[in-house]
């Protein structure tokens, strides 16, 4: 009779969890493979579905075509509900599990800082459904802006806030810009595009702080030209009915709020003992959860504290990637009873773009703005979708959106969802 192998639980199919799935794979280990949906998001591009340059299915993979390539990884469409440590077993929504192993990868939810009327009332872009979501009330905006004929109301409907200064917040604000640039005036004639503003607000002192300040600066006027509205050191106070209200005094009216000031780890019922600030996991240098041997968090639902991250690691995807790949060899060595390599992040820069012709890229002490920047953001995020076949879609729509400077997909079709929110 052959030896039993280790049990692996793999909860979350985001960066983290995709790259640990493929280092174990093939391995000596059985792994069974959790998530609430059944495909992988490329979350970096979310914001080019909510502005119509993509299409869904071109920045999501299917979870289950990955684990059908590796015999010893079983995928579960279900939601993991609790953990019961003391028992080594996850509870879900099909049934419970034991494992010898446990690798918590459930990455981020936005972070509405306990701002009930901004969580009841404002847009997210943290998911494929998000997207969706706010695409189709874009559109809506347009289509209900034009039947009006109170220059006021169509003010509010055409004002559109993107809350927060960081990549998703630049990277949104600069794609419904250029809708207002390019997309309004060929397809609402009857609207005066001048009517259309779009705002972006940031509480801190500079736009991309992670960034060098001429960067930060350059991002800041190449949005300005592109018409963005730039409100620093301002913080959104509330949004109800229709009204936000601002901590510099200002309010104004508008439709449509999104929000991308700030995340907080998904965590699981269960290990309420080692969660810390920010809803995350704190773990140590080899990402066990504090307090248990064989339970792990990588990505951004966990935060490994020591003098060079006194506040844990950024929340973005290399730190995952590279989590879950130490991770891999760890499993594996603590099952052979060898010592474990401790992390070490490797940062190798950052990047955001802005609009047609105009990025940012800080890399290794080099720094890049404009056309440069602009393709080698182009040519990284290609390199890392996950197949042939996305890179191929992402390309093909790129090169339309570029020769025709129109967004291809302008379709609604989430009206009740969107309706539901907005009221």
């Amino acid at each position: 009779m052959s030896e039993k192998r280790p049990h692996v639980i793999v909860i979350g199919g985001g960066f983290g969890g995709l790259q640990l799935i493929k280092k174990l794979g093939n391995k000596p280990v059985d792994i069974t493979w959790f998530d609430k949906n059944n495909y992988h998001t490329f979350q970096p591009l979310l914001y080019q579905v909510a502005s119509g340059g993509l299409g869904p299915d071109s920045i999501a993979y299917p979870l289950r075509k990955l684990a059908a390539k590796l015999p010893n990884v079983k995928f579960r469409m279900a939601q993991v509900l609790e953990i019961k440590p003391a028992q080594n077993q996850i509870i879900t929504a099909i049934g419970n599990f034991t494992f010898d192993y446990l690798v918590i990868a459930t990455g981020s939810v936005t972070n509405f800082y306990g701002n009930k009327s901004l969580e009841n009332n404002c847009m997210q872009l943290k998911t494929i459904g998000h997207a969706l979501d706010l695409r189709s009330d874009i559109l809506q905006e347009f289509e209900k802006a034009i039947v009006q004929q109170n220059t006021e109301t169509i003010h509010q409907i055409l004002n559109f806030v993107i809350v927060g200064g960081g990549p998703t917040g630049v990277e949104t604000a600069g794609a419904i810009a250029e809708i207002k640039n390019n997309v309004l005036p060929a397809d609402y004639r009857e609207l005066n595009p001048d009517m259309m503003q779009v705002h972006l607000i940031e509480s801190g002192n500079v736009l991309l702080s992670m960034f060098d300040s001429k960067l930060s600066e350059k991002a800041n006027a190449d949005l300005t030209k592109l018409g963005v509205k730039v409100w620093l050191n301002t913080r959104v106070i509330s949004y109800e009915n229709g009204l936000l209200q601002l901590s510099n005094g200002t309010n104004f009216k508008t439709d449509t709020v999104i929000w991308s000031a700030g995340v907080a780890g998904q965590t699981i019922k269960g290990l309420e003992t080692a969660v810390v600030k920010g809803n995350r996991y704190q773990v140590n240098e080899f990402n066990n959860i504090a307090g248990f041997d064989n339970i792990f968090a990588i990505g951004d639902v966990a935060a490994m504290y020591d003098t060079a991250t006194p506040n844990g690691h950024p929340q973005v995807a290399p730190v995952a990637i590279q989590q879950a790949a130490l991770l891999a060899q760890n499993i594996l060595m603590h099952i052979n009873a060898k010592p474990l390599k401790p992390f070490a992040y490797k940062d190798r820069g950052s990047m955001a773009t802005i609009g047609r012709h105009k990025a940012i890229v800080q890399s290794m002490g080099f720094k890049w703005s404009g056309y440069t920047a602009w393709f080698v953001w182009m040519f990284l995020h290609l390199m890392l979708l996950v197949s042939y076949r996305n890179r191929l879609m992402v390309l093909v729509n790129w090169m339309w959106n570029y020769f025709t400077y129109q967004r291809a997909i302008r379709i609604i079709v989430r009206p009740f969802v969107n309706q539901q929110l907005k009221n």
